[in-house]
């Protein structure tokens, strides 16, 4: 088993909160996780994926919480949202009794709409949320995962670490983050998403939204993946499949609920409000997926194809994404284009600085690639490091502050 980084969070939060409550999509891993956590701090575990479990959790959920003691995991908890009150009724009932009641419950579930509502109703301040993504290249490649920061001293280090060359960036990309493909590298990269999209459809979406026909819910999930990296134009969608653009609104915030995807905000101060394009970015949060659903079935299609600059950029964005959110830091990540076409691909704002990130598939360049930074010079925020994020070999400065760092300084 791959070591996770984000496993530091989830010990941290049984320590010191009754529940702990993971999410994430389908197959990053929460299970496997737990299985680890059962062994290590001797939880009992169910799964609601049970369908005989289940029922009893519906129906008598009191029950079925004495048939389960705690120190529990319950897993796919999103499918008896009627357990949340007789949850906490029984995590209120042993912080009377003895004091203390951390360490209860772990909770998992890749349906983070309906988990959000029964959390926030029944255990506000009672629960710990742990979001957690498919595997990270420090994963795989069995490095310490650390924020990503640009900081030449501290990129060179890492860099001389591990390296990963242009055909290797590509293979990852096609092949995606989810364990199960390192776990089993046998499996298929197309077998494997077939499976994934089938279930995600007939398990997930089917539940929450009436998509009376499912040629073209696939259809707009082909269509969006291909759009990956690029702003969201609900109407450019929406016609192109033939429906409502409301009908398109709510397949994107179900995929963006479920983790498929995620829309980055573009980057707005009341210096530049008026130049600024409004509309936020999509992305894929695994690369494998979206190589999949747009017909990239190896990293040679994908090298020679239209698509290469932009799952490049996702696969950087998303890596640096998980850096932060294993790490339990919240990321505040935006980007910028302003109506002269003026853009920056990533800007991140941590502890008061603003840091922009350029998300190349090439090898050299220079201060002329990097003149949209100069858009936000007045920025009400303190200027930090900025770099382009590349297939270079080693780290150099273009500019003041600004350097082109290696993909694998993330």
């Amino acid at each position: 088993m791959i070591k996770r980084t984000i496993q530091k969070q989830i010990e941290t939060s049984i320590k010191t909160k009754p529940v702990t409550l993971i999410t994430g999509a389908r197959q990053v891993g929460k299970s496997t996780l737990c299985y680890e956590m059962k062994k290590e701090f001797g939880f009992n575990y169910v799964s609601l994926d049970d369908r005989f479990e289940r029922a009893q959790a519906i129906n008598d959920p009191e029950l079925f919480l004495k048939l389960h003691p705690c120190p529990l995991i319950i897993d796919e908890v999103q499918y008896a949202p009627q357990l949340f009150d007789s949850l906490e009724f029984v995590v209120n009932k042993k912080k009377l009794e003895t004091g203390s009641n951390n360490g209860m419950f772990i909770l998992t579930g890749s349906q983070a709409y309906e988990l959000m509502n029964g959390v926030t109703e029944s255990m506000a301040g009672r629960v710990s949320i742990i979001k957690m993504s498919a595997l990270s290249a420090s994963e795989i490649f069995g490095q310490e995962e650390l924020k990503f920061e640009i900081n030449p001293t501290k990129n060179n280090k890492r860099i001389s670490n591990y390296k990963i060359n242009l055909d290797e960036l590509y293979k990852l990309i096609v092949r995606g983050m989810y364990p199960e493909l390192y776990d089993k590298p046998e499996i298929s990269s197309d077998s494997f998403y077939a499976n994934y999209v089938a279930t995600y459809i007939e398990r997930d979406v089917s539940q929450l939204i009436n998509v009376k026909d499912k040629m073209k819910f696939q259809n707009f999930l082909e269509i969006l993946a291909s759009l990956t990296g690029q702003e969201l134009v609900y109407d450019t969608i929406a016609k192109a499949i033939g429906v409502k653009v409301d009908t398109i609104q709510s397949w994107i915030s179900v995929l963006a609920a479920g983790e498929i995807i995620y829309l980055l905000q573009p980057y707005n101060e009341l210096s530049i409000v008026k130049r600024i394009v409004k509309r936020p970015k999509l992305y894929f949060y695994d690369t494998g997926l979206a190589c999949y659903l747009a017909r990239l079935n190896n990293e040679e299609v994908l090298k020679k194809s239209i698509f290469a600059g932009r799952f490049v950029e996702t696969y950087i964005v998303n890596e640096i994404k998980k850096s932060y959110r294993n790490n339990g830091i919240r990321d505040n990540f935006y980007y910028y284009r302003d109506n002269n076409q003026n853009e920056i691909d990533l800007i991140i704002l941590d502890n008061g600085e603003l840091h922009f990130v350029e998300c190349k598939s090439g090898v050299s360049y220079s201060k002329k690639d990097v003149k949209a930074f100069k858009q936000l010079e007045n920025s009400e925020y303190i200027k930090g490091s900025s770099c382009i994020l590349c297939n270079t070999e080693t780290v150099y400065s273009i500019d003041e502050d600004v350097y082109v760092l290696p993909i694998s300084a993330i």
